[in-house]
């Protein structure tokens, strides 16, 4: 298989560095720079790029999804990144006793993806667990890290922290191992993340850096992985109908999947507060302003704009305006979402077209890991 070109990047401090220092100011600053030259770039040579993305299918994507993360995939298709999205399926066992209803929520994300523009003829859908090699690679990976490293990673050292007392299976403990393999085995370049999301990519860095030194072919000039780079993105940070985070486990989301009078019960249910005069301050009124937030994200005009149209309406009408800017917004993606899921073979097609060249990929970089580590017997 031909693979795009890494772009060359500027001077950077090593992938050790980079990990020891991720909250570094001086370091978010360089990955900050370096996100910004390829945007820039991204229109100019979409060849060079293969992005890969992931989601977990523990349940219904809801609107924080969709402004976060899903919104951007089919922009980044459109502009002829190669792009790889996936759906974690392995993942969500790192902190759960079982799967719940997995091949249902499996088969909703894959329709929520192609309904919100994702083309499979031009993008690849694919599950981790139809992709034995790329799990493989999770045993010379680990080999790579250390214990220690595995608890610094933010997500991790999170995990923990909630877990009151809870052993933590194996598996979180290694889950920053088993996103590098996700990046690393199909040759990601760019993956799209949050600034807090920054340690997962610099751990993949630091395993394709280490796997090099110690296994890499004797010409050093052509490594075995490719250096993934991010493309950070300033994801719209929404707050549940219940002012808190949103999350699925909470219950405070509205679901990519619901019905516009589920919507709007849902939004009469929301959080705001007693002053009828609506006012944009995400600071003193974080409540009503998530909501102005959404109308504007829903087209309705900037927050400032519906507030000082709303005036003294309260509560009420705020609630109602944003329940018509979202309904109104969602509409072709709900109906485009129905008819996906009517159509189970399609979706079915679509997972097993992707998976297919997923695994082509994959046993190809695992035959090249296998090299570089002489254990072609």
């Amino acid at each position: 298989m031909t693979q795009p070109q890494t772009p060359t990047a500027p001077a950077a401090a090593s992938d050790e560095e980079s990990l020891a220092s991720s909250t570094n100011e001086a370091s978010l600053a360089r990955s900050v720079a370096r996100s910004a030259e390829i945007e820039a770039d991204l229109d100019v040579n979409p060849g060079r790029y293969r992005m890969l993305t992931g989601v977990r299918p523990t349940g219904n994507m809801h609107l924080g999804h969709f402004f976060g993360t899903m919104s951007s995939w089919a922009t980044i298709q459109d502009r002829g990144v190669d792009t790889w999205i996936l759906v974690a399926d392995y993942q969500v066992i790192t902190d759960r006793d079982a799967v719940g209803p997995i091949r249902e929520r499996v088969l909703s994300l894959v329709a929520d993806t192609l309904a919100v523009g994702v083309d499979p003829k031009r993008s690849t859908i694919f599950t981790h667990s139809a992709v034995p090699a790329l799990n493989q690679l999770m045993l010379p990976f680990l080999s790579l890290v250390t214990e220690s490293e595995l608890h610094r990673n933010p997500t991790v050292k999170a995990e923990l922290e909630a877990t009151d007392g809870r052993a933590m299976s194996g598996l979180l403990l290694t889950y920053p191992v088993h996103q590098a393999a996700d990046i690393l085995f199909c040759q990601a370049n760019l993956v799209p993340v949050g600034k807090d999301q920054l340690p997962h990519l610099e751990q993949a860095r630091l395993i394709a850096q280490r796997f090099d030194k110690r296994y890499g072919r004797a010409d050093r000039k052509r490594p075995v992985f490719r250096r993934p780079e991010a493309l950070l993105g300033e994801a719209t940070l929404l707050l549940g109908l219940d002012g808190e985070k949103m999350s699925k486990s909470r219950g405070n989301t509205i679901e990519l999947r619901m019905t516009a009078d589920e919507t709007a019960k849902a939004l009469r249910k929301a959080k705001t507060d007693s002053d009828r005069v609506i006012t944009y301050d995400p600071v003193g009124r974080p409540e009503v302003s998530n909501l102005l937030l959404l109308a504007s994200l829903c087209g309705a005009g900037a927050p400032e704009e519906i507030a000082e149209r709303i005036g003294d309406g309260g509560a009420g009408r705020l609630k109602a305006v944003t329940t018509e800017a979202v309904n109104e917004f969602f509409a072709p993606v709900r109906a485009r979402r129905s008819e996906l899921l009517a159509n189970e073979d399609h979706l079915l097609s679509v997972l097993r077209a992707g998976n297919e060249k997923a695994n082509a990929v994959a046993d190809e970089t695992l035959d090249a890991v296998r090299t570089a580590m002489h254990m072609h017997y």
